[in-house]
């Protein structure tokens, strides 16, 4: 009977290991820029190539290694951070399993060159998945040059399933975006297809934030700091009026490791509870120092889920923290008992000091109107006329605020029924009128009478789903009105989102935007679509940005067209508590019905519900 239990070749456990170590080309620069970093390296350079399909560098002044290192380094679980199982509960470096480059090498055409300090020649290695192909000595500078070609070449299914190059590019400056603003002190550079992304000099955390995100973001930061036995919380968290319903930046560290973790999330949501609107979500940049032995970060081959050991205390630390800084910043005075020295400012008692009102005096019997008979200084000869005249004025009634009140009575009276005849008791106007179209009801719905029933239409979701197809047609058509600004603004927008904003550039232009791009995440606005007057243009392109980035995937031009139409139309849209009167009603309602569908929002929801006739009856029944 033969065995059917075998051994698995090298070569197939390590593309079985690259499957969940080596996702994307954004997983090998996040593993080999790990390495330099390990590595002690102080300036590190990033090279991609058609967003790492074609070919990634990475090159750094490390320690480098030997022949027999570089040649070890290619080999499961080969690594120099570890040596025994108790030393995962001490780590201090960012890997450890020895898994990464064998895994690169498994899927991808390898070149290392590689000298260590004070050797004379360095080390070059070739490998084609997993195979060395040469090694021998070669002129280098001290440290590491890896270049990673044909990434997934011998796995076409995973090289198929590939997004576009602007998503991956995005990818890619993601994860580099966690380790650069971990490590100040090093210097950064990254290059895509010849151009210059980031260059990004060794300084303080501060300026690695405010050279990453724009001069923007240093004036909403407040700086975050306390320190207790079991941990050490330092970096950054926003203003209120900073808070972002999407594109807020939001990183946690742990022990310079980049980390995701919802609890801790909900801490600073929670600090900011009544600060900010529902839904809207401050940025922040905190960084946790822990003892190593109390946290475990082997728990996932991207090492962003860590566990806590003390992660409730740990949570009410950084909420007490959060808070503090905001305190801080919004000047909340505290008690302070040093009163010795002070002036007294005595306090008022009302029953020591008894305060009467002023008297007003005045003759009741005086009117202007009463006059003798005196004849004028001036106006000639009829003056015994002109006395006579202003001598029959009558006595003014002493409770005149009574006569007051009889005359308006009498004048509200007479206005509601002017227009009726004598003899008739008909209702005043204004209960004759007939009622409007439309009724809006708390400023959110458009209330309307049907044969059926009573419709109900959301004013919001109507006026996107008219302002979503209004656009779509512009888009196909490219027949668009540009409004332009009194003033240009210009947008920062992080590196990561520029790869998506040069793709979504020329589409914004069709629909009616003005724009620049100035290099740099810049991009000056001169105008935007007409008809969006009141919305900030700066707020509006970043939140098309976003939207587009949330998509997550690649996306042909129809496709980009509708997502940027619905984005657009969404942050067009009438917001719920306008008032609106009949006549804008009643134009709502008949574009809403000269659309193509007008019972739901391009995003699925529903418009408009209809209350029967039948059901009303019941209820009033």
């Amino acid at each position: 009977m033969n065995d059917v239990i075998q051994l698995l070749p090298d070569s197939v456990a390590n593309q079985i290991a690259a499957g969940e170590v080596i996702q994307r080309p954004a997983s090998v620069i996040k593993e080999l820029v790990e390495n330099s970093v390990d590595a002690g390296a102080k300036n590190i350079q990033v090279i991609v190539v058609d967003a790492g399909r074609t070919s990634i560098q990475v090159i750094d002044d490390g320690c480098g290694m030997s022949e027999t290192d570089a040649r070890l380094a290619f080999e499961r679980h080969a690594t120099s951070k570890i040596r025994k199982a108790d030393d995962l509960f001490a780590l201090h470096t960012m890997g450890f399993r020895g898994e990464a480059l064998p895994s690169v090498a498994a899927v991808s055409q390898v070149e290392l060159l590689t000298r260590k300090a004070g050797e004379d020649v360095g080390t070059r290695l070739v490998l084609h998945g997993s195979r060395v192909m040469e090694q021998g000595p070669v002129a280098c500078p001290v440290g590491c040059n890896f270049r990673i070609e044909n990434l997934f070449f011998n796995v076409p299914a995973r090289r198929k399933f590939l997004k576009t190059n602007a998503t991956e590019l995005s990818n890619i400056l993601t994860a580099f975006e966690r380790i650069i603003l971990v490590y100040p002190e090093i210097s950064f550079s990254m290059y895509s297809n010849g151009q210059e992304l980031m260059n990004l000099k060794a300084g303080s955390l501060r300026q690695r934030v405010v050279d990453v995100f724009g001069k923007k973001l240093s004036q909403e930061l407040l700086p975050l700091e306390v320190e207790t036995a079991l941990c050490r919380i330092t970096g950054f968290v926003g203003k209120p009026e900073s808070a972002k319903k999407k594109g807020a930046q939001t990183y946690f560290f742990v022990n310079g490791r980049y980390m995701k973790h919802a609890y801790f999330h909900k801490a600073v949501t929670t600090a900011f509870e009544r600060l900010v609107p529902q839904g809207l979500v401050v940025p922040y940049f905190i960084y946790f120092e822990v003892a190593p032995s109390d946290i475990d970060v082997n728990i996932h081959p991207t090492k962003t889920e860590i566990k806590f050991e003390n992660e409730q205390s740990i949570w009410q630390i950084l909420l007490a923290a959060v808070k503090d800084a905001v305190g801080r910043f919004c000047e909340v005075p505290t008690i302070d008992f040093d009163t010795e020295g002070r002036p007294e400012i005595p306090l008022f008692n009302p029953q020591a000091h008894t305060v009467e009102m002023p008297a007003v005096n005045y003759n009741p019997e005086y009117n202007p109107f009463k006059t003798t008979n005196k004849t004028p200084s001036a106006g000639g000869g009829d003056g015994k006329i002109y006395g006579s005249r202003v001598s029959q004025s009558y006595d003014v009634q002493k409770d005149w605020k009574q006569l007051y009140e009889v005359a308006q009575g009498e004048r509200q009276v007479e206005r509601l029924f002017q227009n009726s005849p004598a003899e008739e008791s008909a209702a005043p106007d204004f209960l004759a009128d007939k009622s409007p179209a439309h009724y809006q009801y708390k400023g959110r719905y458009v209330m309307t009478a049907v044969r059926s029933g009573l419709m109900i239409i959301d004013q919001h979701r109507a006026d996107m789903r008219i302002r979503y197809e209004n656009y779509l047609q512009q888009l196909s058509q490219q027949q668009s009105r540009t409004q332009q600004l009194l003033f240009p603004e210009v947008a920062q927008f992080a590196p990561s989102e520029i790869p998506l904003l040069t793709q979504v550039l020329p589409v914004l232009t069709k629909v009616g935007f003005d724009l620049s791009d100035l290099g740099g995440g810049s991009v000056a606005i001169a105008g935007v679509p007409a008809g969006l007057d009141g919305l900030d243009p700066v707020a509006l392109v970043k939140g098309l940005v976003n939207d587009v980035k949330e998509m997550g995937s690649s996306v042909v031009e129809e496709q980009l067209n509708a997502a940027l139409a619905q984005s657009l139309a969404r942050q067009a849209a009438i917001p719920q508590g306008q008032v609106l009167d009949n006549e804008e009603m009643e134009r709502l309602v008949n574009q809403l019905f000269a659309c193509e569908n007008v019972n739901y929002t391009p995003d699925g929801k529903a418009i408009l519900a209809i209350l029967p006739q039948h059901d009303i009856e019941q209820l009033l029944g």
